[in-house]
């Protein structure tokens, strides 16, 4: 819901708009995979329910697998956000979410594999598997406690400007033993370390923000498909700065989401110069 300002101890207060959409963090940075053709498939839960037939007739519709998905007697999980212009307050309910298992035989057909919003278990469990099979790992780690041993086995790890600087106290990106490190920053951007220890600054591209949710799975999203096929870290998280500046200018997680012609087309129309067609 879009609103002018928060509602007081007791107060009600009209929405200028309000909006449903289908979210999910993984679930939206999948979107934007499924839609720029990469094979993909989803592990989670859904209650058995009309949100849990919507997120699964969404996911059919666009192509991504849907073999991983467990349907549960429970409710789907559902998140309300209250907006106003960048600041955001989100009640989240998980239901179905604490549900779901690790199908590790599914599993083991994907090259790459990202997380995002799972339990330190949960990651532990995946992290240690993919590593031990060759399957790439990115992890958007969000306020997740990650032990240093599995921290060093991750092949991408995805944080915010604020979760980084509270997690090591500054934005020396030589404190994570992750393989490659991706951190966003506040306003726009990233900072970026590749496993060769080459750090960049992302910079170039800001919008007014209409609504944010949604905006670092968009980035995440940018990430994972421009390291998959072969760009630079990098050029790859432009890519990311790209989705995420489509995404915080619409209302709603998935609204910005679209075909790569699209978005190749977004990117000449804003002088940003990604190697399309170069690999």
């Amino acid at each position: 819901m879009l609103i002018e300002r928060f509602p007081e101890f007791h107060e009600k207060v009209n929405a200028e708009e309000a909006f449903f959409g289908l979210g999910g963090a993984a679930a939206n940075t999948i979107s934007w995979l499924a839609h720029f053709g990469l094979r993909t498939g989803y592990i989670g839960a859904v209650g058995r329910d009309e949100i849990g037939e919507a997120h699964l007739s969404y996911f059919r519709r666009i192509g991504v697998d849907t073999g991983g998905i467990r349907v549960v007697d429970a409710t789907s999980g559902v998140a309300i956000a209250m907006i106003r212009g960048e600041d955001k307050r989100i009640v989240k309910y998980p239901g179905a979410n604490l549900l779901k298992d690790i199908d590790f035989d599914y599993l083991s057909r994907a090259r790459h594999v990202h997380l995002s919003s799972n339990p330190m278990d949960t990651i532990e469990k995946v992290v240690e598997f993919a590593s031990e099979r060759g399957i790439t790992v990115s992890l958007d780690i969000g306020e997740a406690p990650l032990s240093r041993e599995i921290e060093e086995k991750v092949d991408y790890l995805m944080m915010n400007e604020d979760e980084y600087r509270r997690k090591f106290g500054s934005l020396d990106l030589s404190l994570s033993g992750a393989k490659n490190l991706v951190v966003t920053l506040n306003g726009g951007g990233a900072l970026v370390r590749d496993a060769s220890g080459n750090v960049h600054e992302i910079r170039g591209l800001s919008a007014e923000v209409v609504d944010s949710t949604g905006a670092g799975d968009s980035f995440d999203a940018g990430v994972i498909y421009g390291v998959l096929i072969g760009w630079g870290l990098d050029d790859a998280a432009r890519l990311g700065m790209l989705l995420a500046y489509l995404t915080v200018q619409q209302v709603g997680a998935r609204s910005a989401v679209m075909p790569l012609e699209d978005v190749i087309a977004a990117a000449g129309e804003v002088g940003l110069n990604l190697p399309f067609g170069r690999n």
